[in-house]
């Protein structure tokens, strides 16, 4: 008897879904408005999980995003995508990569 298939993979063979693996990192500081603005914004569009990183008292993460911050980053494709972005802009890029 052949081995169940997970549901995944007939998920992707019948609806042709991506199963990318994907990890995702949103940058951002304390207290910072912003960052707050972009979490509701991942919330809005049910973005995959996250790790959030905070900069703050890392020189070198500090150096890299200082005033760009948030910023969210998709490890796995080496992507960025910085604010300001909308629910529309946030699915956009998420499909894309």
């Amino acid at each position: 008897m052949p081995a169940a298939r997970p549901a995944r993979a007939i998920l992707w063979r019948i609806e042709g879904f991506s199963l990318k693996k994907r990890s995702l990192v949103l940058f951002q500081r304390d207290d910072c408005h912003l960052c707050d603005l972009a979490l509701d914004v991942l919330a809005q569009a049910q973005a995959p999980e996250f790790e959030s990183v905070f900069i703050d008292g890392d020189t070198l993460l500090e150096e890299r995003y200082g005033v760009r911050v948030p910023v969210l980053r998709d490890e796995a494709s080496d992507v960025e995508l910085e604010w300001p972005f909308d629910e529309g802009q946030l699915r956009e890029w998420l499909a894309r990569n």
